[in-house]
């Protein structure tokens, strides 16, 4: 596959570390920032230019992974230098209509939720292309994004839209909760070494476990939670401060809010 990402900013990093290990890819990255392009290729040995090439060919794969506040401009430079590329786009909130707009008309579009832990092998994203894509498109897209984690293929574009307020937002909400064990060790008496420590390998451990156990999650927090004893106080305060319903209004508002930038951005 030959790929050129517009950006080299750490999303599409993160895509390009996975591409350059799993190999048979010719990458190409237009960055307007000339450290960031000697950075990225001393780093992958992948080829650099400051400005948009002439010309992308059918065999061809651009991944948009520039800002959404920027992706407007960038679609008006790059449609007429398109000539049937399928196009990819990293970017949060701009629907593929726009997009198809933006670039004259073209309709080889898959849009692509991703997250920060394809930064190290570990994301997770989300995929949608509309009816026009077809199955090697489809399966192209697969393969990029595989390269920096698991995939879900989402049947409504929408599904962006949910996928933001759990995956692509949820790296934030795991990283809240560990800052609140953090912070409850240390009022403990824990230095912070050992706080970080504890909380982060208590994470990564019940993961481990859930990945691998086949047990229902409910079951394992059950299995830990003794009746009578100390975790069962723990959940009790969770339930009484209804933890699990504030998740819950945050992934709604996080939903809300990606439909609302949607909106916003994609207007002409």
């Amino acid at each position: 596959m030959h790929i050129t990402f517009i950006g080299g900013g750490n999303m599409a990093t993160a895509i390009i570390a996975g591409l350059t290990k799993a190999r048979g890819c010719q990458i190409s990255v237009v960055e307007p920032n000339a450290d960031k392009r000697a950075q990225l290729a001393q780093q992958f040995g992948v080829t650099t230019q400051e400005q948009l090439p002439v010309y992308f060919g059918s065999g061809q794969i651009v991944v948009l992974a520039v800002k959404p506040q920027q992706l407007r401009e960038v679609c008006g430079g790059l449609a007429s230098r398109l000539d049937g590329a399928l196009v990819l786009s990293i970017a949060a909130g701009v629907g593929v209509s726009a997009l198809s707009r933006w670039l004259d008309g073209h309709e080889r579009i898959v849009r692509i939720m991703p997250n920060t832990p394809a930064m190290i092998g570990k994301g997770v994203a989300g995929l949608y292309a509309p009816r026009g894509v077809d199955e090697q498109d489809r399966d192209a897209a697969q393969r990029i994004m595989a390269a920096a984690g698991s995939t879900v293929w989402l049947d409504e574009e929408s599904g962006i839209d949910d996928i933001t307020a759990i995956s692509g937002s949820g790296p934030a909400y795991v990283f809240y909760f560990i800052e609140g064990l953090i912070d409850a060790a240390r009022q403990m008496g824990f230095d912070d070494a050992t706080a970080r420590e504890l909380a982060l390998g208590t994470f990564e451990g019940a993961v481990a476990l859930a990945r691998h156990s086949g047990e229902d999650i409910a079951t394992l927090r059950a299995n830990v939670t003794s009746k009578g004893g100390t975790t069962e106080q723990a959940i009790a305060s969770f339930d009484a401060s209804e933890l699990k319903s504030a998740i819950l209004r945050g992934a709604r508002a996080c939903r809300a809010r990606s439909v609302e930038l949607g909106v916003q951005l994609s207007q002409d």
